[in-house]
């Protein structure tokens, strides 16, 4: 793996484990500012429920308003991930979101 690939990998890394932990509730997050993929951890909060099977609840409008301003190629990088399924959250139901929210922009995934 090229140093390219070391950092790219790193970023996975970290980027997996802080949605682990905010999702999670491992760690109570208190600024606002706080993001994973350009999207707010309240907003990650707020769309957790449309994504949980066996029911899930359709999205909020305050995760429709999040999921918009959100990297759709950074959260394709969890679309494999282990991490979702071990949060309890449906990959399958995660990337149905954008449609769901009527965004114009889709996972490029």
């Amino acid at each position: 793996m090229g140093r390219s690939g070391l950092v790219d990998h790193r970023r996975l890394v970290l980027a997996t484990l802080a949605l682990l932990l905010l999702v999670a509730g491992g760690i109570p997050v208190s600024s606002a500012q706080s993001t994973i993929c350009k999207m707010p951890v309240s907003g990650l909060t707020a769309c957790k429920p449309a994504v949980t099977p066996p029911k899930p609840s359709r999205p909020t409008p305050a995760c429709c308003a999040a999921l918009s301003k959100a990297d759709m190629k950074c959260l394709c990088s969890f679309k494999n991930s282990p991490v979702l399924p071990s949060l309890g959250i449906d990959p399958k139901l995660a990337f149905k979101l954008p449609a769901k929210c009527k965004l114009s922009k889709s996972p490029p995934c």
